[in-house]
């Protein structure tokens, strides 16, 4: 249900924008459903441009655990957009790739941004502690990051350190913004995103501040708040 209504949402972004329109994508579990359902739908992307929010470094687009092999799987390879943007993870020079990035940002300013929710409260790869100003920077990934991505390597050691990621600026410069968090494990970071403070220790409390925000949740993900509410 929740996907139908991203689906909606975008379908909606198609109609009001007359031109040229650009969504910025996000990867992971979360957002795979929404791919389906716009893969499997009639709506034309052929006019449109898709910015992604990060890329591991050091893989390279036939890596199938790069974003960019992701992308090309879950949506890009059903669904053609004019033309598509992901961090380069094959330029070890963070300083040229990420003032690269920034560049295709500031030309092709975001319509409508894709966001999931890390239980940690991080959106794209910015971690608790990352700087509200920021722009597209290369991030060290945590040592629990690193172990939960292990599973997906043959051993530990293939799995990337570090991620090119658009920075939190960049992420509240889109004109729209949705953000989909599903299951219990998100609950906690659900409620300090709508409830908590706005504070870097929760980076997507920031998205309290931006003026079109939608949140689109399940049952079990949306758990805390109604306890809260039913306290109130």
């Amino acid at each position: 249900e929740g996907a139908n209504k991203g689906v909606a949402m975008l379908q909606q972004t198609l109609k009001d924008c007359h031109e040229q329109v650009v969504f910025g994508l996000a990867t992971g579990g979360t957002p795979q459903t929404l791919y389906r359902l716009l893969s499997a739908s009639q709506l034309d992307f052929s006019r449109c441009i898709a910015i992604n929010l990060d890329e591991y470094v050091g893989l390279d687009q036939e890596n199938p655990q790069s974003y960019a092999y992701y992308m090309n799987r879950h949506l890009f390879s059903k669904k053609p957009f004019q033309q598509t943007f992901i961090p380069n993870g094959m330029n070890r020079n963070a300083t040229v790739e990420t003032q690269r990035y920034d560049q295709i940002l500031d030309r092709y300013p975001i319509d409508l941004q894709i966001l999931g929710l890390g239980q940690n409260g991080h959106i794209g790869f910015n971690e608790p502690g990352t700087p509200f100003e920021s722009t597209t920077h290369e991030v060290q990934l945590t040592e629990s990051t690193i172990a939960a991505n292990a599973r997906f390597f043959a051993q530990s050691t293939d799995v990337p350190r570090s991620a090119y990621s658009m920075g939190i600026k960049s992420i509240m410069a889109a004109k729209q913004i949705i953000i989909m968090a599903y299951g219990k494990a998100k609950a906690a970071a659900v409620k300090k995103l709508v409830l908590g403070p706005v504070t870097t220790a929760v980076p997507a409390s920031i998205l309290q501040q931006h003026p079109n925000v939608t949140l689109i949740v399940d049952e079990a993900a949306a758990d805390q708040i109604k306890k809260e509410k039913v306290e109130n």
